[in-house]
């Protein structure tokens, strides 16, 4: 059966691609609305909330009121909320808010509202997974690194959030993809795009400082002939894309961050020094609780392997050995060209080096997790911006699939082989759709089933969760329709913020009245991590008794144990 020429993809990479990236990325965002309510709210975003609300309503105030706006005293009123952290998630936040829940109503819950711009940049990460690996290798290979990416139950758990972690990923994702793009078309529109997105990345998150380790090497890797030739003459030539980004992105940066506006080095300086030296928090790691560096150097490669869902992982590891080998034919075929030998079947050259600049970015993602001084209590959302790199690495591994079904089965006819393409999708997304749709809405604690699953993680001794946002749960399962009348609470790991936002929405009774220690409490929470033990000691004491009146569970794994007193 042939398609209608109209419907047909043609060969060259276009609008359409934009369409069915805009496609899936809308899909994405439509599913993380429908299971934002189910999801309590972990202690950095009721920060997040109160911080974009404050930032927007300055821009908005600027609009309204001008040059009274731009005193440092209303500037720093508005922007001293969460200053460690640069504002353009947070703006985007409280923008959303006051226009979809307060003024339009088009959101019910507040939360929602807060929460839809970091979805719409997980969307917006599938969407450029999907161009990157469309143009690189296929549209095949593209379609199946961005289905990979989103059904990673980590990134799942973590898109529904009003938080910076997939944000960035976007961005991060967004900026190498353009610069690939700028070292094939050498316009000045693509390089001031460059130094945009730079800035766009520079204002979500700190991981943008890395980023200038990825692009600068490439860039001038693959422009080294111009830069050459310029040098014999006398010239210094600088690829343009590399000049904007750093022109043009701390331009944005500081254009978006009015904090800078009074005292642009010491904004700098102070957002430098919390980050260089963020406090350590508790993280459990293989039965061990980590306070204080040093930190484990297999941390990173043992989380990846538990939670990234296995099938992944074995594509990801066959694309990356496909395009090493490539690489590795190259430099024997210039090595023989060198030796005036005749180099034999030779790949064709890459002139954008995309190996290169994926190998790069995911390697600069990831490495700052080997060094024993980085803090590992975020787990892998800290990394999260590789993720995209992985799998647009697994949906080349994807193709190599492809290829060797079709020359097992070389009698198909073309209906027949779309067929099998279709099907050999299905088999390969089918694994981690289940994963990811099962771990809601305890994705902290999804581990694939090559380490037996959430309950394998805790036998591991891996994290089960942390910021205490499972509280929702247990007011679900237990609070809201069992507790006495007027009940005190210890909520334990779950901030008081957090707590009156659930309230203030119907999740959580607004009759139950949160308390600072066990000993005031009728009901006490322990979200189960392994530095939270000495709390149920003192519960213990307390009610005297050891037995919870009731315990939350995913795949008969405790999260949450309700302690009453007697």
């Amino acid at each position: 059966m042939k398609l209608p020429p109209a419907l047909r993809l043609p060969s060259r990479v276009g609008w359409r691609d934009h369409v069915i990236g805009g496609l899936l990325a809308l899909a994405y965002v439509a599913w993380l609305l429908a299971g934002a309510r189910s999801l309590g709210f972990p202690r950095d975003e009721g920060v997040y909330f109160a911080a974009g609300s404050s930032y927007f309503r300055w821009w908005h105030a600027l609009f309204e009121r001008g040059r009274e706006m731009l005193q440092p005293g209303a500037i720093d009123a508005a922007f001293g909320n969460n200053s460690e952290h640069p504002p353009l998630m947070k703006t985007l936040f409280g923008a959303s808010e006051w226009l979809l829940h307060e003024k339009w109503h088009v959101f019910a819950d507040a939360s929602t509202a807060f929460r839809l711009p970091g979805m719409m940049t997980a969307g917006l990460a599938i969407w450029v997974t999907y161009l990157f690996g469309a143009r690189a290798w296929s549209r095949r290979a593209g379609l199946v690194a961005a289905l990979l990416f989103a059904l990673m139950p980590q990134v799942f758990f973590n898109a529904h959030l009003a938080c910076f972690d997939v944000p960035i990923t976007a961005m991060w994702t967004l900026c190498v993809y353009v610069h690939w793009r700028a070292q094939e078309k050498r316009t000045w529109r693509w390089a001031i795009a460059v130094g945009v997105a730079y800035g766009l990345c520079l204002a979500t998150k700190h991981n943008a400082w890395f980023l200038p380790a990825v692009l600068v090497p490439h860039a001038l890797f693959v422009q080294r002939h111009s830069i050459w030739r310029a040098l014999r003459v006398g010239r210094v030539s600088i690829p343009a894309s590399i000049v904007s980004m750093f022109t043009v992105g701390p331009l944005v940066l500081y254009a978006l961050w009015p904090r800078l506006w009074n005292d642009a080095m010491g904004g700098l300086e102070f957002w430098a020094k919390f980050m260089l030296n963020h406090e350590y928090y508790n993280i459990e790691f293989l039965g061990k609780n980590y306070f204080g560096p040093p930190s484990p150097k297999s941390y990173l490669p043992v989380m990846v392997l538990a939670t990234v869902p296995t099938i992944t992982i074995l594509l990801f590891l066959a694309g990356a050995i496909d395009r090493i080998g490539v690489g590795v034919r190259r430099l024997r075929a210039r090595a023989m060209n060198l030796a005036h030998r005749d180099p034999g079947d030779t790949p064709p050259r890459d002139p954008l080096e995309t190996d290169l600049l994926l190998a790069l970015s995911f390697c600069v993602a990831v490495g700052p997790f080997f060094l024993s001084k980085t803090p590992i209590f975020g787990g892998t959302k800290h990394w999260m911006p590789a993720y995209p790199v992985l799998a647009l690495f697994a949906g080349r591994g994807f193709d190599l699939v492809t290829a060797a079904m079709h020359r097992a089965l070389p009698s198909l006819g073309d209906t027949k082989r779309r067929l099998a393409e279709v099907a050999l999708v299905a088999l390969v997304v089918v694994a981690p759709l289940a994963v990811t749709a099962h771990s809601h809405p305890f994705g902290l604690s999804a581990y694939v089933p090559l380490v037996g699953g959430t309950a394998g993680g805790a036998d591991m001794g891996l994290n089960r969760q942390f910021w205490g946002f499972t509280t929702q749960t247990a007011a679900e399962e237990y609070l809201n329709p069992r507790a006495p009348r007027g009940a005190t609470v210890f909520i334990l790991d779950t901030t008081w913020t957090a707590w009156a936002h659930m309230q203030e929405e119907g999740r959580v009774r607004g009759d139950l009245r949160v308390v600072g220690a066990p000993g005031e409490a009728m009901l006490s929470l322990v979200q189960h991590e392994l530095h939270m033990n000495e709390v149920d000691y003192d519960i213990w004491i307390a009610d005297g008794s050891d037995a919870p009146v009731y315990v939350v569970t995913h795949d008969d794994v405790p999260f949450v144990s309700i302690y009453g007193r007697r």
